[in-house]
């Protein structure tokens, strides 16, 4: 599963899931600089430039930083989930080095409702891109949504998720069905405490 198969999550939560397992091995969408100029563009911001190695180190350390956070709302403390150093005032420090003014937020009407707009310059830098991460970082934590935080606990995932329905435990029906032939195998195996 990539970022891109969850495009219904807030930016944060994808941000966050640029590290994923598979097959409980753990990649990394952002290990090079062509892997975050093409998650930034599929998720709406067009950079005016190739990510430089500097770039490339201050976005990682801004996704580290947002995954500790998120491992902190939501109380995981998988390892796989945090960086080397699960540190929360840390992972502060970090999100709020980020805080380059970004764009205001403006409001407008969609189909009848009122939406929260998040314009997008037609071309805009590494840093600016980061900063409005940062920023949906901000507001998802500390707003209505953070209740709703979870991390995946499918065998094997290190993904997070928002819950949308009072019964979903998993991020995708792959972890559930993975979670449920597990529980099913520890139950039924032979000569087995289920």
């Amino acid at each position: 599963m990539t970022t891109r198969d969850t495009p219904d999550e807030p930016l944060p939560v994808r941000w966050a899931n640029t590290v994923r397992a598979e097959r409980g091995v753990v990649h990394d969408e952002i290990e090079q600089s062509d892997g975050l100029r093409q998650w930034l563009r599929s998720n709406g911001f067009e950079v005016a430039r190739r990510p430089t190695d500097r770039d490339l180190s201050a976005a990682r350390a801004l996704r580290d930083a947002v995954r500790v956070l998120l491992s902190h709302v939501t109380g995981d403390d998988r390892p796989a989930t945090t960086s080397p150093s699960p540190d929360v005032p840390a992972a502060v420090e970090v999100l709020e080095a980020h805080g380059r003014p970004t764009p205001p937020d403006r409001l407008e009407l969609v189909d009848g409702e009122l939406r929260l707009a998040h314009p997008q310059p037609v071309a805009v830098s590494v840093e600016e891109a980061l900063a409005q991460v940062r920023a949906q970082t901000v507001r998802l934590l500390t707003g209505a949504g953070a209740a709703e935080l979870r991390a995946c606990h499918g065998p094997r995932c290190v993904l997070f998720f928002v819950r949308d329905h009072p019964r979903r435990e998993w991020c995708s029906a792959a972890c559930g069905t993975r979670a449920r032939a597990a529980r099913h195998y520890r139950r039924h195996r032979p000569g087995g405490a289920g």
